[in-house]
């Protein structure tokens, strides 16, 4: 009925642009991701825990100063 040969070539460079399509798809979806945020230092940590009361404000400036000189 049909030459195989000549009938489907059309077809395999459709199937190939859609592949390319789709991975560029993929690949654009997953390199918009925002991103993480960075961990926190140990002068964040201090201070958060300053801020919640979970130190006083003498252990807070102690550790501070020792944070600070380390740097």
């Amino acid at each position: 009925m049909y030459d195989a040969p000549h009938y489907m070539i059309g077809m395999h460079w459709i199937w190939w642009l859609v592949w390319v399509a789709v991975i560029a798809a993929a690949w654009w979806a997953f390199s918009k991701r925002p991103a993480t945020s960075p961990e926190p230092t140990p002068l964040d940590r201090l201070q958060r825990r300053y801020a919640d009361g979970e130190i006083t404000t003498d252990e807070y400036e102690e550790r501070k100063a020792r944070l600070l000189r380390e740097l």
